[in-house]
């Protein structure tokens, strides 16, 4: 019995392989050559936004803002309170924000980011606990931006926040534990970068109009980016992408419904710039 049992593993594993590399494939082009609602917001910032009816098997709204870093890096910016929180929508207006998502993990009950932040050469906050998730920087300054594991290279800029997991680096996946935070589908929000392109990413979940992605998928959409480099932040009720006189233009999930209301109060964000 061991032996027959061991010869029909032979047969199906290999063909499980290729129906899940076969339905990568079909993802990878119906994301590629998907209409996608392009807008320029300004220069060297545009917009896309784009409703899937299949997508990994389901339906999902993705907003993307490419920026282009030749164009744009000196006009990054974070946003962090050290111990309140506000509205994304509501800090991006106060810092005169082009567009901006939200950013790290925070503390729900008495604000304040859990993780390391340091915002133009002052740390905002450090990590109270290593977490199972803050394994990645997004760090920047004038005239470089990373996304990076390294702590060293990443502590020396000026700008710095520690979230995750990473996704991305140096053009290789990274293995995700085997969880359900990283499994399980949720709204995400995430950075990448592709050269001088940065990706600021957010996936509507919890609604049959937007069922969300595990990290596996979320890592996906990077690398058809054409992104070398990616880390996760802080999602679920926390996703929301702002731009200046639009507002949110994600439906984020709190008031469980597919509008755009449904914001949660954070503790930081990354933004861009006018």
């Amino acid at each position: 019995m061991k032996n027959i049992t061991a010869f029909f593993l032979y047969l199906i594993l290999p063909l499980t392989t290729y129906c899940q590399q076969l339905v990568s494939n079909n993802d990878s082009a119906t994301f590629t050559n998907f209409s996608w609602q392009n807008e320029h917001i300004a220069k060297g910032v545009v917009w896309r936004s784009g409703h899937f009816n299949s997508l990994f098997n389901s339906k999902q709204f993705i907003s993307i803002l490419e920026i282009d870093l030749s164009k744009r890096n000196k006009k990054l910016g974070i946003v962090a309170l050290p111990q309140q929180l506000e509205h994304t929508s509501t800090l991006a207006r106060h810092a005169k924000a082009l567009a901006a998502i939200n950013g790290g993990f925070f503390h729900m009950k008495n604000g304040g980011a859990v993780n390391y932040i340091k915002v133009k050469g002052k740390v905002i906050t450090y990590s109270k606990s290593k977490g199972t998730h803050a394994n990645a920087f997004f760090a920047f300054d004038r005239k470089k931006t990373i996304i990076t594991s390294d702590s060293v290279a990443a502590t020396a800029l000026p700008n710095v926040m520690l979230a995750g997991p990473l996704l991305l680096e140096n053009n290789r996946t990274v293995s995700l534990a085997d969880n359900a935070f990283n499994k399980n589908r949720h709204p995400r929000t995430g950075v990448g970068l592709a050269g001088n392109k940065l990706y600021l990413i957010t996936v509507d979940g919890r609604n049959s109009m937007s069922q969300g992605f595990s990290l596996a998928e979320f890592t996906n959409i990077f690398r058809w980016l054409g992104c070398t480099d990616a880390m996760n932040l802080d999602g679920g009720g926390s996703t929301a992408m702002y731009i200046e006189g639009k507002g949110i233009v994600n439906h984020p999930s709190d008031n469980k419904k597919f509008d755009h209301q449904g914001e949660r109060k954070v503790a930081n964000i990354i933004y861009i710039k006018k």
